[in-house]
């Protein structure tokens, strides 16, 4: 029987992490899955890169010792955030744990919140290795530092996503640690993350092209300092990152949003940090390709055409996040498939909302598997978090000038909007249409009170004020009876 990753992350001797020999330039280019015991490691310049590689391998990979547990990011995660809120109806047959999270049924044993648990924890105690070990390493002193601030921002990253979903859980930041550790208080988890996206900052701008695709930046750690700050409502230092970001004249919108999900543009302009699957454009050649496709386009698609298979249609969009776009914007298209004329000629009306950003007809005609992103930060994130925390300083001017210019490149006019309560719900509704299925949503309506509220209005449930928390997986309970239970469940 396999133990979970609460069991098992302080025994050293029971590692054999999936490090992966890559080398500098090419970024994540081998096996995450060859193992290498780690008494032997941690020697070489060499052992730093692939450390840190394995880190990043775990965003989007499977992991076969979990019995192929999907990567953070390859569908589970962003997945549940849709389904928890008033984005996403479950449209997949017998995954009950999918049918519970858009119900608001979900319990302790839900499956998808113990898959989301163990990979995050997994993933944080390499992370935690990387960090202890590299500095002792003889190697180049600034790559040894960029490797070491690499880890901390995705340690950062990830335990930012399990304190918003959980709350108070085990902050564990050493290589060992207590086989049934204690939850820590929120604001110790809160502090760590800051501490880390601190020293994150002193990340390069930008890379070489081609070495360093999927990297995290230090224009990725203020985005993320940022978003870390609107969610404590520290809305001044929220507003200085957002700022810094913005100034240090490193990303820019796409013209056309569609332009956002096209293949060519991955790692482009508006890209913050994102996670690569399948070749990312020729610098990753090991992931597994994304389930973007696979989850969101309709199976009316493989049907339709003789080049076309696998599209299951997994989850679909509520008629009332559909209905949130008007006719003039342009997001709305590029976001949702109701109808397709077929090889035939045919066309063919759809009875569900179906998702359809991801997929680029030009690179990847035949959908199915995706190797697109996953865009965990972009641009246009970053003007929507500044335009919100210069509105909550009272400084409407400029916050109306930068939600303009999101809403300006999906095609609609400027809005004047002079007090905060009519502001903040112009920007969370500006958010629901530019991050549609983007693993956003449920943060955002939790963040702003309104998860009760605007479920109500897309399904026919009123979630209780439980819901803004999920609950800790049974199974780690179970194992640890240091483990808090959150409140309803």
């Amino acid at each position: 029987m396999k133990k979970s990753i609460i069991s098992y992350i302080p025994g050293v001797c029971l590692v054999c992490l999936g490090l992966l020999v890559a080398s500098c330039e090419g970024f994540l280019a081998e096996n995450p899955k060859n193992r290498v015991d780690i008494s032997n490691y941690y020697s070489s310049e060499q052992d730093a890169i692939a450390a840190v590689n394995a880190i990043y391998a775990y965003l989007g990979s499977y992991d076969a010792s979990a019995g192929n547990t999907a990567g953070i990011y390859h569908s589970t995660f962003w997945v549940t955030q849709g389904l928890s809120s008033d984005e996403m109806n479950n449209n997949q047959l017998g995954a009950l744990h999918f049918d519970q999270l858009e119900t608001f049924t979900h319990n302790s044993e839900n499956a998808a919140l113990l898959e989301i648990w163990r990979m995050h924890y997994k993933t944080i105690y390499m992370a935690n290795i990387a960090i202890a070990r590299i500095p002792d390493i003889n190697m180049n002193e600034t790559l040894r530092t960029r490797l070491v601030n690499e880890a901390k921002f995705l340690r950062a990253l990830l335990y930012f996503n399990l304190v918003r979903m959980f709350d108070r859980i085990p902050l564990l930041v050493n290589e060992t640690e207590p086989l049934t550790p204690e939850a820590a208080e929120t604001s110790a988890i809160y502090g760590k993350i800051l501490q880390d996206l601190t020293d994150a900052e002193n990340l390069p701008l930008s890379y070489s092209s081609g070495a360093g695709r999927g990297r995290a930046t230090s224009g990725a750690a203020k985005t993320l300092l940022a978003k870390v700050y609107l969610t404590l409502g520290d809305y001044g230092k929220c507003a200085e990152k957002a700022a810094e970001v913005i100034e240090s004249g490193q990303y820019e919108l796409w013209e056309d949003f569609s332009e956002v999900f096209r293949y060519a543009n991955r790692g482009g302009k508006e890209a913050v940090f994102s996670v690569g699957f399948g070749d990312a454009g020729g610098a990753i050649s090991f992931w597994e390709v994304g389930q973007f496709n696979v989850r969101l386009l309709p199976t009316e698609l493989s049907s339709g055409f003789s080049n076309i298979s696998n599209t299951q249609g997994w989850q679909v969009a509520t008629q009332d996040l559909y209905n949130s776009y008007s006719p003039q914007d342009t997001r709305r298209d590029a976001t949702f498939m109701i109808q397709f004329t077929n090889e035939e000629g045919a066309v063919v009306s759809l009875d569900k909302i179906y998702f359809q950003k991801y997929w680029d007809r030009e690179a990847n005609p035949n959908a199915g598997g995706s190797e697109n992103d996953f865009q965990v930060l972009r641009y246009a994130d970053v003007l929507l978090m500044y335009a919100e925390a210069l509105a909550e300083l009272g400084d409407f001017t400029n916050a109306n000038n930068y939600l303009n210019r999101v809403r300006n490149r999906a095609g609609l006019p400027g809005l004047t909007i002079t007090n905060i309560a009519d502001f903040k719900e112009a920007v969370l509704l500006e958010r629901r249409k530019e991050f549609a299925v983007e693993g956003h949503r449920w943060f955002d309506l939790v963040r702003m009170g309104k998860l009760q509220e605007k479920v109500q209005l897309a399904k026919e449930v009123t979630p209780g004020a439980d819901f803004n928390l999920f609950p800790i997986p049974l199974r780690e309970r179970d194992l640890n009876p240091n483990l808090p239970q959150n409140p309803g469940f």
